[in-house]
């Protein structure tokens, strides 16, 4: 018999990681309604290195504009919460969720009127996490404390 091993689970919003962008504790909002992964970004430059394709991007929270650059999968039309299809980067890298590391995809796009600076979409969620949607914060417990002083 196949032991099965229990899933975190996440809250609808946590705090993520984004370890080879050099980003940490991202307030994300968890959307199993959403397909891809998104990060509020200003695609700043495409360009070509040893054959790969890469997009070198800011993203701009708490203040604060992170000069970033990751290796460019594709763009896609990708359908956001209004209804509108629109063209987006995508890049693939490591997304870190409380002690999880998931290599997954996540679009660029400008989330500037929306709540959140990160959506994590069931993609990256499907068969590692189990989602709570009473909850916050399950995966980063210090989460009240940090937000707070944000407030």
């Amino acid at each position: 018999m196949r032991k099965i091993k229990p899933k975190p689970v996440v809250g609808w919003r946590e705090l993520v990681g984004l370890p080879e962008l050099g980003l940490s504790g991202i307030p994300a909002k968890i959307d199993t309604g959403a397909r891809t992964s998104s990060l509020h970004a200003h695609v700043l430059d495409e360009f070509e290195r040893d054959g790969q394709r890469f997009v070198q991007f800011a993203v701009d929270w708490d203040g604060v504009r992170h000069q970033c650059e990751a290796v460019h999968v594709d763009i896609r039309g990708i359908t956001s919460s209004n209804g509108e299809t629109q063209s987006r980067y995508v890049i693939k890298t490591q997304l870190q969720i409380g002690d999880t590391q998931i290599r997954t995809d996540i679009s660029l796009a400008d989330r500037s009127e929306m709540k959140f600076p990160m959506l994590i979409g069931r993609t990256s969620l499907r068969r590692r996490f189990l989602v709570d949607s009473g909850h916050s914060w399950l995966q980063t417990p210090d989460a009240h404390k940090i937000k707070s002083r944000q407030a």
